[in-house]
């Protein structure tokens, strides 16, 4: 469940003062990325960054299985006590069972344990948003391939503008459950769309679903870091997501919730000693998320996550924190809107999450390089300015993404250079 931060007193001045700027520079000052002189990082979507700590950590923690002895006891002892602490944290963060996190490697992954752990028969059908990642869709399509499974979609873009909360919350519900057919067995769809930044309300969507007996599965890619949640309260069926990107861990490990009323209902993906029991020759499953995992991982890396989330809670609950990502993200959605007529903002509602996206209105914006492509200014905005944004093809646009970590300095910055491209 999402405790509501997306109000509209976003410019709260006891949040934003300068004053509580310097107590932000404080912290940031752990994370070695953000400590580079004049470097203005916006790619959190992408990418977090990792404190010192927890780099440390990961080479730590390689040298210290060499010590042990590779693939010893003491080793495997340490590695299972890892990975029993690291799925015990992200089951805290989510408010839910450690029995219900299967731990995966990136947010895609675990999407892919979603879709094809479905018995699929020919003639079923998926419904997906039309704002899903690539690699959703790819994926669908192969279980249409394999299956001959149906792939709809809903039109989420023409609710870009929507707000998360109220009725026009319902009108997103009311227009997937629409796009619902008898044959229907699952929906997929983001929780924070990754292109635009829109907040979809889960749990009407899973109430609506659930009644038609369709399964809803998300893909949490932009959410898991940003909105306090309770997912056993929203009775979303999967809940997919990495560590690397708002929660500032490392790449190469992500995680999975599957809600336990349906894990009776679907089969492992992929298959390995991990997800078994010792009941040899006919295989026997274990009977929690582990049943979705296959073999060895890069145990070094769970306490980089650890110590990444412990650092994010040190500056205040993930509360405060979003709250802080809304109030910065309109901040510089105002700062666009209303102070640069050559930007045009994708979404003409106030953010709900930490994703800006916005477009250069090349009739209004004269330098040469506005001129270019989206991608190209991007590249620009790197090379010349230590400005790190990402340029999307669909919307054709550029995102800038807004953590707690950002400061306001970085706002006046990424305003300054976007002003200089209309002159």
């Amino acid at each position: 469940m999402i405790s509501s931060a997306a109000s509209s007193n976003y410019l709260d001045t006891d949040t934003l003062n300068r004053d509580r700027e310097v107590d932000l520079y404080n912290h940031r000052s752990q994370f070695p990325a953000l400590e580079v002189e004049n470097r203005f990082y916006f790619n959190y979507g992408g990418q977090g960054v990792i404190c010192a700590e927890a780099l440390d950590s990961i080479t730590k923690n390689f040298h210290h299985i060499e010590s042990l002895g590779c693939f010893s006891s003491a080793a495997g002892a340490w590695m299972m006590s890892e990975y029993d602490q690291t799925k015990d944290i992200i089951a805290q963060q989510l408010q839910v069972s450690p029995s219900t996190i299967t731990l995966t490697e990136n947010t895609t992954v675990g999407c892919n344990i979603a879709l094809w752990a479905v018995d699929w028969k020919q003639g079923d059908r998926l419904l997906l948003s039309d704002c899903e990642h690539p690699g959703i869709i790819a994926s669908a399509v192969q279980i249409q391939k394999r299956f001959g499974v149906e792939i709809d979609y809903f039109p989420l873009t023409i609710t870009h503008n929507a707000s998360a909360e109220g009725k026009d919350s319902q009108d997103v519900v009311e227009l997937l459950v629409q796009h619902l057919q008898p044959t229907t067995r699952m929906v997929m769809l983001s929780h924070i769309c990754w292109n635009t930044g829109q907040v979809l309300p889960v749990k009407a969507i899973a109430k609506a679903c659930h009644a038609q007996d369709v399964l809803v599965a998300i893909d949490a890619a932009q959410s898991a870091g940003v909105l306090p949640l309770a997912l056993e309260d929203t009775e979303v069926d999967f809940y997919a997501f990495t560590t690397h990107k708002w929660w500032c861990a490392t790449l190469g490990l992500g995680a999975l919730y599957i809600r336990t009323a349906i894990f009776d209902q679907i089969e492992p993906v992929f298959v390995g000693w991990r997800g078994l029991t010792n009941g040899l020759p006919i295989p026997q499953w274990r009977q929690d998320g582990a049943k979705f995992e296959v073999a060895s991982s890069t145990y070094p890396l769970y306490e980089a996550l650890r110590i990444a989330i412990a650092h994010a809670n040190s500056w205040g609950t993930q509360q405060a924190r979003y709250q802080r990502i809304c109030q910065l993200s309109q901040v510089l959605w105002q700062k666009l809107n209303e102070d640069l007529p050559h930007i045009d903002c994708v979404r003409q509602s106030p953010p709900e999450s930490g994703l800006v996206s916005f477009q250069i209105n090349r009739e209004l914006a004269k330098s040469a390089i506005a001129q270019k492509s989206h991608g190209l200014i991007s590249k620009h905005f790197e090379t010349e300015y230590k400005i790190f944004i990402r340029a999307l093809a669909e919307p054709d646009c550029l995102r800038a993404s807004v953590h707690y970590l950002t400061s306001l300095a970085d706002i006046d910055q990424l305003v300054a250079k976007l002003a200089s491209l209309a002159s």
